[in-house]
């Protein structure tokens, strides 16, 4: 374990002094210039607390208790980030203030796992809610993703609770320029990366929808036109089948009826 990066302090409040003139001893951990700071449930007379060698004075009655108990915290502490580390744990504030209090701490989810493991469930589900296509369209959004990750982050996955609505734009941003894709399938990729999303949420591996604030961006449709050769191609053309040449008249009836003016204009389709 890297010393430098972790610290633990010892502290007194005075504005927090009780009746019987003690003040409640605080215990300060510091990891990557991020604080967290909890109480120890010890007391001692500010006058009796030495803070350059972070223990009480001899003149403390209590001061071979109250100094075994400080120096207990910190061992377990520094023990808890150690076996973190040996672990291949990355050491968080969080995660170390659980363990020492006994609290269980909840395994970090990512994104591309999550989006897996619900590829794998719809997966079951194929032929009887929904259609093979449709389990396939997912399998394709979820290889995007996978692509995008190791792109941008150089990782293997990302977690849940770093998304933010800049991995999104950063995404967009992705399959637009580096894969090409348009922004009409943009947006079906996003609206199905969503949907698993919205069952992290359900079973408590994240608070809140990243996503909430998400609005599709806009699609430009181009119209094409038909003009008046290809219309009389169409017209011209004479099919087998009795319902196609209705739709080809109804076509034909819809098309003059639109521009009903010079034929030689082009006709919208």
């Amino acid at each position: 374990m890297n010393q430098e990066k972790i610290t633990i302090l010892f502290v007194i409040n005075t504005a927090k002094t009780n009746q019987k003139g003690l003040c409640p001893i605080s215990c300060r951990i510091t990891l990557n210039k991020v604080r967290k700071q909890f109480a120890t449930g010890l007391f001692v007379n500010p006058n009796y607390w030495e803070n350059k060698l972070q223990k009480v004075s001899i003149q403390e009655a209590n001061h071979k208790y109250i100094n075994a108990q400080l120096e207990r915290i910190q061992v377990k502490i520094y023990n808890i980030a150690l076996v973190f580390q040996l672990q291949g744990i990355v050491l968080k504030l969080d995660n170390i203030f659980s363990e020492y209090k006994g609290i269980p701490i909840k395994k970090e989810e990512y994104i591309l796992s999550c989006y897996r493991k619900y590829v794998s469930r719809i997966q079951k589900l194929v032929g009887k809610e929904i259609k093979e296509n449709t389990y396939e369209k997912f399998v394709y959004v979820g290889n995007h993703l996978e692509a995008f990750i190791k792109s941008k982050f150089k990782k293997s996955d990302f977690p849940l609770k770093e998304l933010s609505l800049r991995f999104l734009d950063d995404f967009d941003y992705y399959l637009k320029t580096e894969k090409n894709i348009k922004q009409i399938t943009i947006n079906k990729i996003i609206q199905r990366l969503r949907t698993p999303i919205k069952h992290a949420i359900s079973e408590g591996y994240l608070d809140r929808d990243p996503f909430i604030l998400y609005k599709s961006k806009k699609v430009h449709k181009e119209v094409i036109f038909l003009t008046t050769e290809e219309l009389k191609i169409i017209e011209e053309s004479t099919f087998e089948l009795k319902r196609l040449s209705i739709i080809k008249d109804l076509f034909i009836f819809c098309c003059y009826t639109a521009n009903s003016s010079d034929i030689d204009h082009p006709i919208p389709i």
